[in-house]
């Protein structure tokens, strides 16, 4: 007796197997997605836990255990996510930095084509803001990488030149513009701007956006009105 199942179409057979194979993969996915994102929780709080050491007692002085301890797991299982604490230390220079970089990109880019004053303050204000989303790596950042050997500054210098670079590129356009003065030079200009910045983690309470915008105002207007062409 013949069989009253109907059977589908080859073309319709083989998108059901696709279709199936699609949920499978899109599940996998999300449960992979799901072991990634609670396997970078232990792994975000011990960069969080080494900064705050590094910026606080130095790199020198900070240890594994202690780093463990203040991320509150196991000493030995720091290994399962960095190989040393030189690894650690790589990555809290490279957010605090990155980070800050890529703010200052993005606010001058939304700024099109507008006044290099414009520009300019745009990055102050991404800058600072950048401080205050990232402090413990930025101020880490910030306080050790002078005291470091000479082999754990290396790797980060491409970076910090880069940005250093951008900076030069801003006043640059500003000078050629007539919108500061012709005199001025433009890389001491940004070593005093960027190590101004820099240095407000030390004495501005940047617990608040709207204070740390209102600082980046009174930046702003500090370095145009001195140094605007007269």
């Amino acid at each position: 007796m013949p069989s009253r199942r109907r059977l589908l179409p080859k073309s319709s057979k083989a998108r059901a197997s696709a279709k199936s194979k699609g949920r499978r993969r899109s599940r996998d996915a999300i449960v992979a997605a799901s072991l990634a994102a609670k396997s970078d929780k232990p792994r975000d709080a011990i960069l969080k836990s080494a900064a705050a050491l590094f910026r606080h007692q130095g790199y020198s002085a900070t240890t594994l255990r202690q780093i463990a301890g203040a991320a509150r797991i196991k000493a030995g299982s720091i290994y399962y996510y960095f190989d040393s604490k030189e690894e650690i230390l790589a990555e809290v220079l490279e957010r605090g930095l990155q980070h800050v970089f890529d703010s200052v990109k993005a606010a001058v880019k939304r700024a099109g084509r507008n006044a290099h004053r414009q520009r300019i303050a745009l990055a102050i204000e991404a800058h600072l803001v950048a401080l205050l989303e990232s402090s413990e790596f930025t101020s880490a950042n910030i306080r050790i990488y002078g005291q470091l050997p000479e082999r754990l500054k290396k790797p980060h210098r491409p970076l910090r030149r880069a940005y250093a670079k951008y900076w030069d590129r801003l006043f640059l356009g500003a000078r050629r513009a007539g919108e500061i003065r012709a005199d001025i030079e433009i890389v001491p200009l940004r070593i005093f701007v960027i190590g101004a910045l820099n240095w407000t983690i030390e004495w501005f309470n940047l617990e608040s956006k709207e204070a740390v915008l209102k600082l980046a105002r009174r930046t702003e207007l500090l370095i145009f009105d001195g140094l605007k062409k007269s």
